[in-house]
């Protein structure tokens, strides 16, 4: 399956390519063939970019799943946050070119707000990019009422942070929410006493890796 932000591009990558192959077989110049083989290149680019597999993820209350593909940044303990509440565990994943940029939610419940904020568009890797950068804030409460929040950050290539839900929106854990076009990073912040199962350097999968567990009735469940 292609994500829907991507099929225009790729049509049109396609149609490129075709055009490249068409006046490469009629006019035999050399111009042609280079022309075709970057945009058959930058067709599979895309493909690769764009590409939203299905995923089944895990059945069972308290888990709080990855919203992004890429590997664990950091784990660490943030300032106190206005909507987790104080000392919440902040999780940050980095996403490269070549991971699946589709986000997903971590938890089950209900989207109490979404806010975007322009900013930089430093390396989604720097430490200050998470203050500094363009990015989305998506806050969810559990149907327990725990609080979670987790940030779509743009980077120095990544310019298109798209998020498909809005406050008071019943969500499901695994479930689409958005995309960042061409590389970034996602921060996850995770509630006072939560379960963290990740470390840094980490694997993970968006809507299927496990980064922890909701407390305290999360706690067994993990």
């Amino acid at each position: 399956m292609i994500a829907r932000e991507g099929r225009g591009l790729i049509v049109a990558a396609f149609a490129v390519t075709a055009a490249a192959l068409a006046a490469a077989l009629l006019l035999l110049h050399p111009v042609y063939w280079i022309v075709l083989i970057a945009a058959a290149v930058a067709t599979l680019v895309l493909i690769l970019f764009f590409r939203d597999p299905d995923r089944v993820a895990p059945n069972a209350s308290g888990l709080i799943l990855a919203p992004a593909d890429g590997w664990v940044a950091t784990v660490e303990e943030a300032p106190d946050h206005p909507f987790v509440g104080m000392r919440p565990m902040r999780v940050s994943i980095f996403l490269s070119l070549f991971d699946v940029h589709v986000n997903r939610v971590p938890i089950s419940g209900r989207v109490v707000f979404v806010t975007h904020r322009s900013g930089r568009f430093t390396a989604a890797f720097c430490g200050r990019a998470a203050d500094e950068n363009e990015q989305t804030e998506i806050a969810i409460v559990s149907d327990q009422g725990d609080r979670v929040a987790f940030r779509q950050i743009a980077g120095w290539i990544a310019r298109r942070i798209v998020c498909r839900l809005e406050a008071q929106q019943r969500v499901e854990a695994g479930q689409r929410c958005g995309i960042i076009k061409f590389g970034s990073r996602v921060d996850l912040f995770l509630p006072p006493g939560s379960t963290v199962g990740v470390k840094k350097g980490d694997r993970v999968m968006a809507g299927r890796s496990v980064i922890g567990a909701l407390p305290p009735h999360g706690l067994a469940a993990f």
